[in-house]
C-alpha cells in the first residue's frame, strides 16, 4: 500500500529518495516524508499531500545534506492523512527512525504497554509503535541489530521496514514480513525499495527479500540474515526492464501509455509460449493424468484479477470441461472452502503481494490443493509460495488502475486453457489449431482496436456522457464478465457510480433503477445471444436510458438500430473476444476521467498493491 526507499551511498541521499518515491506514488500518495543522516543528526521532513508538496518544501532535496536516508509515500491505514501521521516516525528518544508498509495487528496492546513505561506517542499510526518498540529495546541494550530483532519478534501482522539509528550514521536496516521489499546493489551505493521502478535508474541488479529476512547495509557493504539471525547469501537477479518502461514517454498519463502498450505486452506474453502452433508452458506440471484427476478448479483473486477469473471460468469450462469456480480471495479462506488434493487452485495477482490472495493461497495449500500462481512480478511472495508459477510478462505497470496487466492475465489464462484442453483432448485438432492461430493474431487485433478512429469515437462519447451520475454495464455470457471490469474502470478513475449486471437479470430488479438519462453500456459480441441483448437494449431505451453498444464490426449496423451509439471491435475466436471488447471500455473510462478532471493515475483512496487485508 505504501512506498519505501532506502539509500546509502556516494551521492546526496535526499534527491535520490525523492526521485525514488516519485516512482512509487502509485503505491500511496496522501503524504510523504524522508529522514536523512545529517551532520547534526537525524533530520525528518514530511508533508501531507502529494509528493510534490514535499519536493517543493525541500527544493527537490537540495535543502538537506547527507548521504544516507530513508523515504516513504503513504496510503493511510492508521490515522488520517496529516503531517503528524506521515512517515518516517521517530522513537520517543529521537534515536530511531522507521518507515513502514503493512499493518501491525497487535499495535494497540504494544502501544498501551509502551505508554505504561512512560513512552510518549505523537501520532495515531501503528508505525510509531514500531519505532518506539525498537527504541525501548535499544535503550536497554544499545545494540541496533539486537534491538530491531527483539522488536520484530513481538510484532504481529505484515511489515516491510527501513530503519535508521542516530548512533549508527552510515547504516540502514531493512526487514520484511508479508510486504514486498527488494534490495538493490550499486557501485559505491546500495538501495532498498518496495518495487523495482524506484531504483531502476541506478541499478538493475536486485535481491528479493524473503519473509523474516533482514538486510544491514551501508554504501559499500550488505549483510543479509534470515529469521533465525543466521547469515544468508541472497541470489542476485537482473531486471530486464528499461528505465523508459517506468516513464510516461510523452503520454499525458501512465494509464493511456499502458493501454497502448498492450499489443507489445501481449506479444511478450504469448509468442515465447506458442511454438509450432502449440502452447508450450515450460515448468508447469499439468499432464493429462493429473488434469483428469481434478474434480474442480478454483480461480482465486481480488479486484480486476478476480474479473479475469470470471472470464476464465467461461473459457476453461468451455474448452476443458472441468467444473471451475471464480472466488474472491478476501472471502475464500473465511468460507470454509471444500478444497483438497483433487482441486487445482489458480491464484491471480498482478503484484504477487496481494495480502488477501496470498492468505488464500496458503489456505489452499494447507488443505492439500495444488496451487498455480499467475503473477507479473518475479520473486514476489505469491510466486514463491505457489507450487507452480506462470509469469505474465506485462512489464512495469505504474497507473493504479490496471490495463495491460489485466490483458496479460487474460493471455495467461488463454494459454493455460489451450494447454489443458490439448492435454485432455476436450477439443478437436481443428479447434485447437483455430484457437492457437487466433491467439497468435491477438496482439495485432488489439492494435487494430487502438486505431485513431476508435480513439476519436471513445473521446467523443466520453465528452458526451461524462456528466452522468449513474452507469450500468450489461451483457450476456462472457460479455457479462467483461462488463465487471469495464464498470470497475469507470468507478476507479472517473468516480462515477457504475454497476454491472448480466443483461438477463435486468428484469429481476435492476431495471427499476433505469430512468431518463441513465447511461447503459451494452456489450453484444456473443453472436448466439445478440438478439437477446438487443431486446435488453430496447427495454432500457423504453425507460429513457442512453445506450452505448460495443459489438462486432459485422453486427454494427443492426446494433445501431437499437442503441444510441456503437463502438465496434473485430471478431476473433469467441474464447478470446474479451481481450478486444475490453479495449474500448478502458479508453472510455480513461477519457471520462479526463473530462471530469480526475487524477487518472492516482485515483482517490486507491493504491496499486494492496498488501493489507
Amino acid at each position: 500500500m505504501c512506498g519505501i526507499v532506502g539509500y546509502a551511498g556516494k551521492n546526496q541521499a535526499a534527491p535520490v529518495l525523492l526521485e525514488g518515491l516519485s516512482k512509487l506514488e502509485y503505491r500511496g500518495y496522501d503524504s510523504a516524508g524522508i529522514c536523512v543522516y545529517t551532520p547534526e543528526g537525524l533530520r525528518v521532513e514530511k508533508a501531507k499531500g502529494r509528493l510534490s508538496v514535499l519536493r517543493e518544501k525541500l527544493d527537490d532535496g537540495k535543502a538537506i545534506t547527507g548521504q544516507v536516508g530513508i523515504g516513504h509515500t503513504r496510503w493511510a491505514t492508521h490515522g488520517a492523512p496529516s503531517d503528524l501521521n506521515s512517515h518516517p516516525h521517530l522513537s520517543d528518544s529521537g534515536k530511531i527512525a522507521v518507515v513502514h508498509n503493512g499493518i501491525i495487528e497487535n499495535q494497540a496492546r504494544l502501544r498501551a504497554r509502551l505508554e505504561s513505561q512512560g513512552i510518549c506517542f505523537r501520532s495515531e499510526t501503528d508505525t510509531e509503535v514500531i519505532s518506539n518498540l525498537i527504541g525501548y529495546f535499544y535503550d536497554q541494550t544499545p545494540d541496533f541489530i539486537s534491538a530491531v530483532r527483539q522488536a520484530m519478534a513481538r510484532l504481529e501482522g505484515s511489515f516491510a521496514l527501513a530503519i535508521l539509528c542516530a548512533d549508527r550514521p552510515g547504516t540502514v536496516i531493512a526487514v520484511k514480513k508479508d510486504s514486498p521489499l527488494i534490495f538493490g546493489f550499486g557501485e559505491g551505493e546500495n538501495f532498498v525499495a518496495s518495487d523495482v521502478p524506484a531504483i531502476l535508474k541506478h541499478t538493475q541488479t536486485v535481491a528479493y527479500l524473503d519473509d523474516g529476512d533482514m538486510a544491514i547495509f551501508d554504501a559499500n557493504h550488505a549483510v543479509f540474515l534470515d529469521a533465525a539471525g543466521d547469515p544468508l547469501e541472497k541470489k542476485r537477479e537482473h531486471i530486464a526492464w528499461d528505465v523508459s518502461d517506468a516513464e510516461r514517454g510523452g503520454y499525458d498519463h501512465f494509464m493511456l501509455k499502458e493501454i497502448f502498450e498492450q499489443p507489445k505486452a501481449l506479444r511478450d506474453a504469448i509468442f515465447p509460449r506458442l511454438k509450432d502452433g502449440k502452447a508450450v508452458l515450460e515448468g508447469l506440471e499439468l499432464d493429462r493424468d493429473y488434469l483428469k484427476s481434478l474434480r474442480k478448479i478454483y480461480l482465486v483473486a481480488c479486484g480486476s484479477a478476480y474479473y479475469v477469473s470470471v472470464v476464465a471460468k467461461y473459457t476453461i469450462e468451455k474448452a476443458c470441461r472441468i467444473p471451475t469456480e471464480a472466488v474472491m480471495a478476501s472471502e475464500f479462506r473465511y468460507s470454509d472452502p471444500v478444497v483438497d488434493e483433487s482441486n487445482l487452485v489458480i491464484i491471480i495477482s498482478q503484484s504477487g503481494e496481494t495480502a488477501d490472495t496470498l492468505a488464500a493461497l496458503r489456505e489452499a495449500k494447507r488443505r492439500g490443493a495444488k496451487t498455480l500462481a499467475i503473477v507479473n512480478v518475479v520473486g514476489s511472495a505469491i510466486a514463491k509460495a505457489a507450487d507452480q508459477v506462470m509469469y505474465t510478462w506485462a512489464g512495469p505497470e505504474i497507473a493504479v488502475a490496471t490495463t495491460k496487466a489485466f490483458s496479460n492475465q487474460l493471455a495467461a489464462v488463454y494459454l493455460l486453457t489451450l494447454h489443458m484442453a490439448g492435454a485432455l483432448g476436450t477439443i478437436s485438432r481443428e479447434e485447437y489449431a483455430s484457437l492457437a492461430d487466433a491467439l497468435a493474431a491477438l496482439p495485432d487485433a488489439v492494435e487494430r482496436v487502438l486505431s485513431p478512429e476508435n480513439l476519436k469515437k471513445c473521446q467523443y462519447l466520453a465528452s458526451r456522457y461524462c456528466g452522468r451520475h449513474d452507469a450500468f454495464y450489461i451483457g450476456r455470457n462472457i460479455d457479462s464478465a467483461v462488463c465487471l471490469e469495464g464498470s470497475l474502470k469507470l468507478k476507479e478513475v472517473a468516480y462515477l457510480h457504475s454497476e454491472a449486471y448480466p443483461a438477463g437479470e435486468l428484469k429481476h430488479g435492476p431495471i427499476s433503477l433505469i430512468e431518463e438519462g441513465t447511461l447503459v453500456v451494452a456489450l453484444a459480441t456473443v453472436k448466439s445471444l445478440f438478439d437477446k441483448t438487443m431486446a435488453n437494449i430496447r427495454e432500457v431505451k423504453a425507460r429513457g436510458a442512453d445506450v452505448v453498444c460495443v459489438t462486432l464490426e459485422e453486427t454494427e449496423e443492426e446494433a445501431a438500430r437499437a442503441a444510441d451509439s456503437v463502438l465496434t471491435v473485430p471478431a476473433t475466436h469467441p474464447v478470446l473476444q474479451p481481450s478486444l471488447t475490453l479495449i474500448p471500455l478502458q479508453l472510455f473510462a480513461y477519457y471520462v476521467a479526463v473530462n471530469r478532471g480526475c487524477d487518472v493515475d492516482k485515483p482517490r483512496n486507491l493504491a496499486k498493491s494492496v498488501t493489507v487485508e
